[in-house]
């Protein structure tokens, strides 16, 4: 309880200092999977069929964001990083979420939904969907960006070949 209420006041403060208005918002789950999705994937892993929608800020700007991350069932995401922190929440479907300059299956965690992690800003990090999509809460201060551990992962240096 004194998390969810800490993360409350710290979205608050960071809405009073970015001179941005709080919308009301109230969505259930099936309306979450129901959203229509942003084409940028600014913060995301840039991987085909992964797809962001836009909460609340611009991840593109300097300021707080949430986004939700869209990701389908069978996904494997390499070792990449984001400039930024970064703290998520599995809202449905099992992460499996790792840290490391490399993909490895062994130190992957399985975070179900109500899981909660970081992604600390430069620091390296791999996930894997299975059977389920997943779709993740992720709020941060921007600019965000995605960086990949190996260039040759990144799926945006594959289409230019």
């Amino acid at each position: 309880m004194f998390k969810t209420l800490s993360i409350a006041a710290l979205v608050l403060a960071a809405c009073a200092a970015s001179a941005q208005s709080l919308p009301q918002m109230r969505m259930t789950p099936a309306e979450i999977r129901a959203l229509t999705l942003d084409d940028n994937q600014i913060g995301s892993s840039k991987l085909p069929g992964v797809h962001t929608k836009v909460l609340f800020g611009d991840p593109a700007k300097a300021g707080l964001y949430m986004i939700l991350l869209f990701v389908p069932a069978h996904t494997t995401i390499q070792a990449h990083s984001h400039r930024d922190d970064r703290m998520a929440s599995v809202l449905s479907g099992e992460w499996h979420f790792g840290y490391g300059e490399h993909f490895d299956a062994q130190s992957l965690k399985t975070l179900p939904p109500g899981s909660v992690y970081s992604e600390p800003g430069g620091v390296n990090h791999f996930a894997r969907t299975d059977a389920d999509p997943v779709i993740v809460q992720i709020s941060g201060y921007g600019p965000t960006d995605t960086r990949y551990f190996d260039p040759a992962d990144d799926p945006k240096a594959r289409e230019k070949k």
